[in-house]
């Protein structure tokens, strides 16, 4: 069997679950050729993994200062050139395209007729997850950006509906408290972040940021990104201070950290997610920098680990079989395996 995987590649849970899938697939003998799309091609790092894969542009959105700034992900689109994109991508050779919300690669698909299956978190919004029902018209734009013939959500709970448990990498390294708490706020000011941050003179931090060098300064270290130092620096701190991106945060989860989370203005799933995990008492949420919020935050204590099930190797057995097992069905076996 071989499989063309379009990953969306604007944040990097995308780009990790399809690390978690890789293996997976692999153990069931098929094989994958990789697309992706969404972010500059200086941008991606540490892609060994995935060999000869192709970049397309795609969509992205554009942030500042914590904030999706719409009017400049509007005029950033290129809509003829995603057409070309889509025009140029051949899936025929493919038995089936997988697609984690990559548009390119679900519309080539779609195009030529090709089985298409849709993996990711994005999916899971297609359905009222208990008390936040998505806006009315976000299930159609989400088929709209990246349709497929079969839908895979992921979320941290089944809420009714087929959704699948989150699809993660185990961590490596063993789980510590060091003492310091991880910061990581991509879309954030730097400055105003580490200006928030002294409001706790006591506590340690460590940030990781776009910046060359670790840059100290009193209790507050910037790391620069590193697929290398930070699931062991996530596996050792006293908790995660981050954005409300579903990979970090069940990745967080799943190691029994404490979470604190500041989903970015106007950016609808990660709303969803922070209202999600302020449901589960999963975590705390805060829309701008508060200092009492943060100090209430570290002292709560850790909670406990929460096992997921094995889904990569789930769906890559379901995939593998042609998906003849209603995707219901598929899922409930799934959870039952927690």
């Amino acid at each position: 069997m071989k499989i063309l995987y379009g990953v969306q590649a604007t944040g990097n849970g995308h780009i990790t679950r399809a690390r978690a899938m890789l293996p997976a697939l692999q153990a069931r003998g098929i094989e994958v050729d990789f697309v992706f799309s969404g972010r500059d091609k200086d941008a991606y790092f540490d892609m060994d993994c995935f060999g000869a894969y192709r970049i397309f542009r795609g969509f992205t959105y554009r942030m500042q200062e914590g904030r999706v700034r719409r009017l400049a992900t509007l005029t950033d689109a290129r809509p003829y050139r995603f057409v070309q994109d889509v025009l140029a991508l051949d899936t025929r050779a493919y038995d089936l395209v997988l697609t984690d919300f990559e548009p390119v690669s679900a519309w080539a698909a779609r195009r030529q007729g090709v089985r298409s299956v849709g993996l990711a978190h994005q999916y899971a919004l297609l359905y009222p997850l208990a008390d936040v029902p998505p806006p009315p018209l976000l299930p159609y734009g989400l088929k709209a950006f990246a349709p497929a013939g079969d839908y895979l959500g992921v979320h941290w709970q089944a809420f009714g509906q087929p959704i699948l448990p989150p699809l993660i990498q185990a961590n490596p390294h063993r789980v510590d408290d060091k003492g310091f708490v991880l910061v990581y706020l991509p879309f954030e000011d730097l400055t105003q972040v580490q200006t928030w941050l002294r409001s706790a003179p006591q506590q340690r931090f460590r940030i990781y940021a776009a910046v060359d060098n670790i840059i100290s300064d009193g209790l507050i270290e910037v790391h620069p990104f590193s697929r290398t130092s930070f699931p062991r620096d996530t596996a050792a701190c006293s908790g995660v201070i981050c954005n409300a991106g579903f990979g970090l945060c069940s990745e967080v989860m799943a190691l029994g950290k404490k979470l604190l989370v500041r989903p970015p203005d106007n950016q609808v799933e990660q709303a969803s997610n922070a209202k999600v995990l302020q449901n589960m008492a999963a975590a705390d949420v805060m829309h701008h920098f508060d200092a009492d919020i943060l100090h209430r935050w570290l002292q709560r204590p850790n909670p406990a680990p929460v096992q997921f099930p094995d889904t990569a190797a789930a769906v890559a057995g379901w995939l593998a079989e042609g998906c003849r097992e209603p995707v219901d069905k598929m899922v409930e076996n799934v959870w039952a395996q927690g």
